[in-house]
């Protein structure tokens, strides 16, 4: 074989492979385009909620609050009550008797003050009281009023029983209550003794004040 024949021979091998290699490149394209690409392993950044976000999710997560309790009222039993004034506390007594002593006390309310103000009633009362625990007189009210020469109403070491139906006797009985049950200061809460204004029995005693139509000493 010549030279020349061989040259030809070997350009149409080499125009052949190129055919062929023209021929499967555009199926190489087509498969680079569709492969998927391969994770680097890096994970994704996770999303950072907002301040606003956070917020809403304790709203909803949060337990419901107690429900307010319920103030309650403390109603008092009477005794310890607070009153606007001592009439208030006069017009709010019950008008029953409820022991030998209580009666006692309004009588000699009734009998030493009865037409005086209510202070001055409420006095007449504390000096009653006061000699029961001096320990210079009884120590119950019915002794201090029978104690002999101390109150002129009382004849013979018996005690009158007032009109049950008198208004001044529903009051002062109603002032033994206040006077008894502590419910209003008198403003000689101390005293011991007491006279009319119209007489001058000489006393040296203490004097204390004046309510109404008596003078008041310790």
């Amino acid at each position: 074989m010549t030279f020349s024949a061989r040259a030809a021979i070997v350009a149409a091998v080499t125009l052949a492979f190129a055919a062929g290699i023209g021929a499967t490149a555009p199926g190489v394209a087509r498969q680079a385009e569709t492969a998927q690409p391969v994770s680097n392993n890096t994970p994704e950044p996770q999303q950072v909620p907002t301040m606003a976000e956070a917020l809403a999710d304790l709203e909803i997560d949060a337990p419901a609050a107690p429900a307010k309790a319920e103030l309650q009222t403390l109603v008092d039993d009477g005794d310890d009550a607070d009153y606007a004034s001592l009439a208030a506390a006069v017009a709010a007594q019950p008008l029953a008797i409820d022991d030998d002593e209580l009666n006692c006390l309004a009588i000699g309310i009734y009998y030493e003050s009865k037409g005086e103000p209510l202070e001055g009633q409420l006095a007449v009362a504390e000096v009653i009281l006061n000699r029961t625990e001096s320990g210079r007189f009884p120590s119950s009210v019915c002794g201090v009023l029978k104690q002999r020469g101390q109150f002129s109403f009382v004849r013979g070491g018996q005690l009158p029983q007032p009109p049950e139906g008198a208004r001044a006797w529903k009051t002062a009985l109603a002032v033994a209550k206040v006077a008894r049950g502590d419910m209003w200061d008198s403003k000689v809460s101390s005293a011991l003794y007491f006279h009319a204004r119209h007489v001058s029995p000489g006393w040296r005693r203490a004097r204390v004040g004046r309510v109404g139509n008596h003078i008041f000493y310790r």
